[in-house]
């Protein structure tokens, strides 16, 4: 997903299940987090970052094995 980065709050959540960790990176601001998912429950995180400066374009990367199943939700 890629789109332009404002000026302000940048909220990112994201929820998974199934056994791996799941990996996110934000680009180009350069924040990133991990969260261990588990079998037959699911583990959620949301975290929030507040921008002094826009960003061009901006994307979000999920890394995870595929016995890992996710959503995630970005807003701004």
């Amino acid at each position: 997903m890629t789109r332009e980065i404002g000026v302000g709050s940048l909220d990112i959540q994201v929820d998974c299940q199934g056994k791996g960790t799941l990996e996110v990176n934000l680009k180009p601001v350069e924040f990133s987090f991990s969260l261990e998912c588990v079998d037959g429950k699911v583990r959620s995180t949301s975290n929030e970052i507040r921008l002094k400066s826009a960003r061009g374009e901006g994307s979000v990367q999920i890394t995870a094995p595929s016995t890992v199943t996710w959503a995630l939700t970005v807003q701004q």
